[in-house]
């Protein structure tokens, strides 16, 4: 009886009724007469009651000692939230993003979360669908259909929410079917050609089960428009189908069956140049002061900043090789993008699985059991440098940037109570396998022989830059540069005139496969000191093993032959040089003394984890508490040949099978909080202060040729500025003096009331101080900072903004006496400034900003209809996901960034029965 009566409890208070009250109902209040007396209209104004799982168990939110959000159903449809990026307007504690693929989208708590797009490391924020883990947080960027709820729990979760939860997890709820016979339906038309069509049926097929089918397809052209190949690219082309079963034979056991399928079929994700009305501090060389605003510099037929303007030595370069000047002048949010012809963005993601909970009361304990296995494929072609100019390009295909997930987990919890309930106890067992390969087919393009000599000759003088000759000089220039270069400018020339024959070269397919075993017993449990008094103790041992291969083939056969023309300069005056040519002909590791090199590994850890609360209730209306808790996040190997090698000038590891370089290691948090949460009659208040520290932080950072991967910590000594100069030999750190790389702390502020009848409104605030420490080390055996990431000491992590604020109203009064309702909602967020790039270089800020989303509309009688204009980003704030170092030319403080969508509006009709 028990398993029934929890998931009535949970469904009552669920379906569409969380943060305000649903329409149906509200329909059958209007018919109340106007003189209801003052005790019934307080009655209405307490507010459903909220439950949440967040402590494997069916508790009411205000009895839960953990900092959560909640948002329901009702209130993610009248956001419009349709993947869980959208969550941002009503999380304020929560950003997600998605950057150059979508299906590596990266979602942050308190300012804490993984960046980047290699699929080697894990999302810091777990994701679980319906109990499911989802293997990177980028895979839930895709339409989740009728949701039930969302809760995102925020700080380390170590304890029930698993290994990769160091910043904190979001649980999606999927709507369960029913024991009644209903559907619905929905057609929603918005601008850039939006059509969106959604129904679904519920169909009891007996007493003891139902079945539930849900669909979504989803398409609208891009908000880009690729001027140069006439396309749109950022489009939307997808859909999703779920399947549910839920079999009830008796009171004591539920299960319930869920199978989804989905694709999309999308191009993603171009990027704009950064111009100074974005990025104000950019500067075109460290030495060089930052500029204003006002800063410009000539150019034809335009005023532009020095980014972008001929006073950028890499400009001309561009624009002699076929790069349009309006791509350089335009508006950083001017969506026209300029790439090379005949190169696409088109990719492809299909995603899908099935899952079973099975919830069984045993009389003295109640058994969970949650079985899932999922797949998930992507690929995702790419003009990779953003120009006009052919330099780097993924092909379209099964191996453009490819990566499929195969995913079997299995959780087993035992629940119940001891010692006439002074004790609630849970143990319970999770295994994991993960199966991961990725493919990638990245080549220099067409005109990189070109370009790239070009780099060298800058370096030399800009004026002496020809990009029509071989090896970008000319012989006249050649003359001029011979007697300045002495002996080695025929050694010089030649490497110059090999590294003009780099096109259409590079990786014919690289191959890396990686599987993981994760294993853990956990334990959490309730002690009931007295009625008011409770003390909560968790922990989880959890063992898992990383095996990785790799395999590659290159046909880039000039970097080794500059490598040995060239080595015998090396350590000469002639070295800067020397040095640059072989850099520029083996960029990212691109070479053919890879071709068949084949790589093997694997590596171990175990860790424990877990939690403590002491939560206190002074009045039946007030909780109070203090928690300890430890999280942790898997270490891995860095899935890209770029980080094989330190430097290219240099013999290449990987031909002895050399691994070292791939690997960073696991990632832990202490984290410490108080809070308290108020359920008064017509609101509710939750207050929270937090200070995390974080040892091996995994940072990931393209520094405009190639991806590190570092596990940031501190020293206890003073570097005296060494971890912020530009040498990769200075800064290193006793192993006996190492300390946590980033500590986040702050507060934490959620209240929602409901001031009178139809009327609610929710407020959230965060401030969250979250910054690197000083004197930084670049991993745990105290090893000095990449010079590339010299700027974050001290500084505040990127996309982590100091103060988030948001707020709703929601407003559904009936109109007259016909039984139509309304609605009016709106919910804004407020963000304060922050660096877009993970290197935190400066022309990646963005400045703070306001986004508005709205929703007007008239229901039917218990909400059988509905008629809703809606729009997203009412006001058409412009505004960037994340700003990065433009490839291959990002030594001259050239940017891109990948641009938030616009302002979307529309119309939605939907039916139900």
């Amino acid at each position: 009886m028990k398993a029934k009566l929890t998931r009535s409890i949970a469904l009552g208070a669920l379906a569409g009724s969380l943060a305000m009250p649903h329409a149906a109902a509200l329909a059958q209040d209007s018919a109340e007469p106007q003189t209801a007396t003052e005790d019934v209209a307080d009655q209405l104004n307490e507010g459903p009651t909220i439950v949440v799982t967040a402590q494997g168990r069916t508790q009411e939110l205000t009895d839960v000692p953990v900092a959560v959000n909640v948002v329901s159903a009702e209130e993610l449809r009248n956001s419009g939230a349709a993947d869980i990026r959208e969550l941002n307007q009503v999380a304020p504690s929560l950003l997600v993003s998605s950057t150059g693929n979508e299906s590596n989208g990266s979602a942050r708590i308190r300012g804490i979360g993984t960046v980047g797009d290699n699929p080697g490391l894990e999302s810091s924020v777990a994701v679980f669908v319906d109990g499911v883990y989802r293997s990177r947080s980028g895979n839930a960027l895709s339409e989740l259909g009728p949701i039930d709820r969302v809760e995102v729990l925020r700080g380390p979760q170590g304890t029930l929410g698993g290994r990769n939860s160091s910043a904190g997890l979001i649980n999606i709820y999927t709507a369960p079917p029913e024991f009644e016979f209903g559907g619905y339906g929905a057609f929603t038309y918005g601008n850039y050609d939006a059509i969106k069509v959604e129904g679904g049926v519920n169909l009891p097929l007996g007493e003891t089960l139902a079945a539930r089918v849900d669909g979504v397809y989803f398409e609208r052209e891009g908000f880009y428009n690729d001027v140069v190949n006439d396309v749109k690219v950022n489009n939307r082309d997808r859909y999703l189908v779920r399947g549910q079963l839920l079999f009830e034979p008796s009171d004591t056991i539920s299960a319930r069956l869920t199978a989804d399928y989905s694709k999309k079929d999308e191009a993603c994700c171009a990027a704009t140049f950064v111009q100074p009305s974005f990025a104000p501090l950019a500067r075109l060389a460290d030495d060089v002061p930052p500029v204003s605003a006002e800063a410009k510099f000539d150019y034809p037929g335009s005023n532009t900043d020095p980014l972008t303007s001929t006073s950028n030595p890499i400009v001309p370069i561009l624009l002699a090789l076929g790069q349009n000047p309006l791509a350089l002048t335009q508006d950083t949010f001017n969506r026209d993008i300029y790439v090379s012809a005949g190169r696409s963005y088109a990719g492809e993601t299909e995603d899908y699985g099935v899952g079973l909970e099975l919830n069984w009361d045993l009389g003295g304990a109640e058994l969970t059991s949650i079985t899932g296995y999922r797949e998930y494929s992507n690929f995702q072609a790419s003009d990779t440098d953003y120009t006009q100019v052919d330099i780097l390009y993924r092909a379209p295909g099964e191996n453009a940037g490819a990566r499929e997930f195969r995913t079997f987990s299995q959780e087993l919890r035992l629940q119940g109570e001891a010692f006439d309930g002074t004790l609630d106890w849970l143990i319970g067992g999770y295994f994991a396998n993960e199966k991961l390969e990725t493919r990638d087919n990245l080549r220099f393009g067409t005109q990189y022989g070109a370009f790239a000599p070009c780099r060298v000759v800058n370096a030399i003088n800009t004026a002496l830059a020809s990009p029509s000759s071989s090896g970008c000089i000319s012989a006249g220039g050649r003359a001029v540069v011979a007697p300045l270069l002495g002996p080695a400018s025929p050694l010089i020339f030649a490497g110059l005139d090999n590294l003009a024959t780099i096109n259409d070269l590079g990786s014919t397919t690289d191959v890396y496969n990686q599987e993981s075993n994760n294993f853990a017993v956990f334990t959490h449990n309730i002690i009931n000191i007295t009625d008011a008094l409770n003390l909560t103790l968790g922990v989880r041992y959890t063992s898992e093993t990383k095996d990785f291969d790799a395999a590659f083939g290159n046909d880039n056969t000039v970097c080794p032959t500059n490598r040995a023309l060239l080595s015998p300069l090396l350590g000469t005056a002639a070295d800067a040089l020397a040095s640059g040519i072989i850099s520029l002909s083996c960029q990212g590791n691109s070479t053919s003394e890879l071709d068949g090199v084949t790589l093997s590994d694997s590596r171990d850890e175990d860790e424990f984890t877990g939690t403590a609360v002491i939560s206190y209730k002074p009045t039946d209306r007030l909780l109070t508490y203090a928690s300890y808790s430890r999280g942790y996040k898997a270490g891995g190997f860095n899935l890209d040949r770029s980080a094989l090698q330190t430097s290219p000038v240099v013999g290449n590891p990987a031909i002895t099978g050399d691994t070292a370089n791939l690997q960073f290691g696991q990632e832990t948090v202490d984290a410490f909080e108080i809070g308290a949460k108020y359920d008064g009659r017509n609101f509710t208040l939750s207050l929270a202060g937090f200070y995390q520290e974080f040892s091996n932080f995994q940072l990931n950072t393209f520094n405009g040729s190639a991806f590190v991967v570092q596990n940031v910590n501190s020293c206890g000594t003073d570097l005296s500025g060494a971890d912020q100069d530009a040498s990769a030999a200075t800064g290193s750190c006793n192993p006996d003096d190492i300390q946590p790389g980033v500590v986040a702390k702050g507060v934490e502020a959620e209240l929602s009331l409901r001031p009178a009848r139809y009327l609610t409104t929710n407020f959230g605030l965060t401030y969250a101080d979250t910054k690197y420490e000083d004197n930084l080390i670049g991993d745990d055996s105290g090893a000095p900072l990449d010079p590339a990431l010299r700027l974050l000491p001290g500084d505040n992590l990127s996309n982590a903004p100091e103060i988030t604020a948001t707020a709703s109203v929601s407003y559904t009064p009936p109109l007259g006496d016909s039984g139509l309702s309304g609605l009016f909602y709106l919910n804004t967020r407020m963000t304060s400034d922050y660096n877009t790039g993970s290197d935190l270089l400066y022309g990646k800020e963005q400045d703070g900003f306001i986004l508005v989303n709205g929703r007007i509309g008239v229901r039917g009688p218990d909400e059988k209809w509905a008629i809703e204009v809606w729009a997203q980003n009412l006001f058409d704030q412009d505004y960037t996901q994340v700003a990065f170092n433009t490839p291959f030319v990002a030594e001259q403080q050239t940017y891109s960034a990948y641009l938030a969508e616009p302002r979307t509006y529309g119309v939605t009709v939907r039916a139900g029965f």
